[in-house]
């Protein structure tokens, strides 16, 4: 039987590494909702994420740079979803990474929405996978940090701010 528990409550095994952030966007609860359940669209503002076929409205295939250069892949499937309030996933049996998470989407006011992302996963081999992961700034609490921070440049300004110049940029010019 599933643990119906929130997922900071609940009693399992695996995952085992929990992640929450939070952003707040200035746009309505019902724009952000939407651009955010367009899964095809978030390798645009999520650095590791590679791809995601979208199978239906409630399955997609995932593929996201891990350490080292190699790539994970798993499918997910929503488990729960409530338009403007809740989204909620879990990766299929087999995944290399399992993971499960849910985003909850809070009407702010005049500041607009209210993002709050958990994620729970179980990284590859333990511990040290996610010192690892760390290092390499592939850790998924780094990178839900990141990536929300990208979403809401998005949205309230149209593009995502980059550097003017990049490392290999600096060292070519000898800086």
């Amino acid at each position: 039987m599933a643990d119906d528990a929130p997922l900071a409550a609940a009693k399992h095994d695996k995952p085992t590494a929990l992640a929450a952030r939070a952003v707040t966007i200035n746009q309505p609860v019902a724009e952000v909702y939407s651009r955010f359940r367009d899964f095809a669209a978030w390798p645009a503002f999520m650095e590791n994420v590679v791809r995601i076929d979208v199978h239906d409205e409630r399955r997609s295939h995932w593929v996201v740079k891990a350490p080292g250069g190699s790539n994970v892949e798993w499918d997910a499937r929503i488990t729960e979803e409530v338009p403007g309030k809740l989204l909620a996933w879990e990766s299929e049996p087999g995944a290399e990474i399992p993971n499960r998470g849910y985003v909850e989407f809070r009407d702010a006011g005049a500041r607009g929405t209210v993002i709050v992302a958990t994620i729970d996963y179980d990284p590859p081999a333990g511990v040290i996978g996610k010192v690892i992961a760390k290092m390499f700034q592939r850790e998924p609490a780094i990178q839900a940090r990141r990536d929300l921070r990208r979403f809401k440049q998005l949205l309230e300004t149209g593009e995502i701010a980059t550097p003017a110049m990049n490392a290999k940029q600096f060292e070519e010019m000898g800086l």
